[in-house]
């Protein structure tokens, strides 16, 4: 391992692979079993959850093995979210042939990263095993090992195309409708599968992020694969987030979006809301209510496990317009906004 950081407690040690992911463990060679998978977004790279790997196994040393992951860095992220999973997925087989002793899974993404860890588990999942001759039955694993967390940050879950889900649109009907049309010369097929215009080259198949809530779509069982979390927990900028709208970061809709204060805990001063939902806890559609009738599917087909949802706002931070980055405190010089949040992840993190 180089680049050691921390004191003489908490040492950090990180090594470049290959493909210039990072590896980031404790230095004083524990033997950590659990692997936490970190997925970057959008023309990211493995570097954006340096501060994030970091503070993991500053407060783990033992227990955690922290991959950042390197597969899709870049323009790479414009290949599609089916094909950025494939890639994703082998990289965690890759990650776990090097590292044997691990025994347990989870993952932390952000922006289009959830959707693309979820791609991947759906590969990487494999049922309960009925009837062995140790015992009647094993629980489901992701990659052979124990799946544990699924913690995605600002993902667009629910797609981009809906109203108000890129903000940065303002919410003009005419600027959204131009947006789905135009996305694929800038974003390619990963904008296609946001904007959920991928039917069009797919043989008549719905588009791609339907088809993930769905385990029968002829491709992998990918809510299978998320139920098998012990938790899985959705992170959503309330406001200023100009990217990534709170609707579909939070599987919601609009009139489930709830009121919020400034501050719910002074521990972590920008987080203003958490829930936990339970199976289908949900109300019928309601036309009218910002989503039409495929993200209604979007929204159904995931309340069909629990969730977490945490509410993040940064109104009051002077880096507020870079919300959907702060978050993840991907930036060295604007981490310390978004350390609380990772703080909170870290609190609530099961080992």
């Amino acid at each position: 391992m180089e680049n050691g950081e921390g004191g003489e407690n908490g040492a950090v040690c990180s090594r470049k692979t290959e493909n210039g992911g990072e590896d980031v463990c404790s230095c004083k060679g524990f033997d950590a079993d659990h692997l936490v998978v970190m997925v970057h977004g959008i023309l990211g790279s493995a570097s954006d959850w340096k501060f994030g790997a970091e503070q993991f196994v500053k407060s783990f040393p033992d227990k955690v093995f922290v991959h950042c992951s390197e597969r899709n860095m870049a323009m790479l992220t414009l290949d599609g979210v089916d094909v950025m999973g494939e890639r994703l997925a082998d990289e965690v087989l890759e990650v776990i042939k090097r590292e044997p002793r691990l025994r347990k899974i989870s993952f932390v993404a952000h922006s289009v990263g959830g959707l693309v860890a979820r791609y991947a588990i759906g590969k990487l999942y494999k049922p309960p095993k009925i009837g062995s001759e140790e015992k009647l039955s094993a629980n489901a694993t992701i990659a052979d090992l124990e799946p544990v967390n699924f913690i995605t940050v600002a993902t667009p879950h629910l797609g981009s195309r809906g109203n108000k889900q890129v903000p940065l649109l303002f919410g003009v009907a005419a600027l959204e409708r131009a947006a789905g049309r135009l996305v694929h010369l800038i974003f390619k097929r990963t904008g296609q599968h946001l904007f959920l215009t991928d039917c069009d080259n797919n043989e008549g198949r719905p588009p791609l992020l339907k088809r993930m809530v769905d385990d029968h779509s002829g491709e992998y069982p990918f809510m299978s694969a998320l139920r098998s979390f012990q938790r899985r927990v959705a992170y959503s900028n309330v406001d200023y987030d100009h990217i990534v709208g709170w609707r579909t970061s939070s599987i919601r809709r609009s009139s489930q979006l709830p009121k919020w204060e400034d501050s719910i805990d002074e521990k972590y001063p920008h987080i203003v809301y958490e829930e936990r939902c339970k199976v289908c806890e949900c109300e019928s559609a309601k036309w009218g209510d910002g989503l039409d009738e495929l993200e209604e599917e979007l929204v159904n087909g995931l309340s069909h496990v629990p969730w977490e949802k945490v509410d993040v706002s940064f109104h009051n931070s002077r880096f507020r317009f870079a919300s959907h980055s702060v978050i993840q405190g991907k930036d060295d010089y604007i981490h310390s906004e978004g350390a609380d949040v990772i703080q909170h992840m870290i609190y609530r993190f099961l080992v």
